[in-house]
């Protein structure tokens, strides 16, 4: 079983974003055995933003809404994928990635921001969890 933790701030946005991204390509493609969720840096029980919802839901993904998750100890069994490399140098796991590794860029936290940023923050979301989903057999019993 390899277990996914996608790590932002609050758990509102991208995080949230990239576990229902994740969760519906895992389900399109029927890979099993992989586990996924999301925490956040600094959670404190909000709910999924409303764009966030909004743009999941134009998706085809799961737009339900969900209190925001507070990260708690490091599970060295867990791959955590993180939002930026600077969020990477400061997380203490031996099994951390970030969106610039995957892609080459940094997700930008779209918090308060448009809808149209939502969707470039799926996008961008997107194309770093299918990378992922790709390699994921590099994951596989590490």
């Amino acid at each position: 079983m390899i277990k996914i933790c996608f790590v932002c701030t609050g758990n509102t946005c991208r995080s949230i974003m990239a576990e229902r991204i994740a969760k519906k390509l895992l389900k399109s493609e029927n890979l099993s055995g992989i586990k996924v969720l999301s925490r956040g840096l600094r959670a404190n029980g909000d709910n999924i933003s409303e764009n966030a919802k909004l743009v999941l839901k134009k998706h085809h993904a799961s737009s339900a809404n969900r209190k925001s998750v507070k990260l708690g100890k490091i599970d060295k069994n867990t791959l955590y994928v993180v939002m930026s490399n600077f969020t990477k140098m400061t997380f203490d796991s031996p099994k951390v990635l970030s969106f610039e590794d995957l892609i080459g860029r940094s997700i930008a936290d779209p918090f308060g921001q448009s809808e149209e940023i939502y969707e470039q923050t799926y996008k961008d979301l997107e194309e770093g969890v299918k990378k992922l989903i790709q390699n994921i057999n590099l994951w596989r019993g590490k």
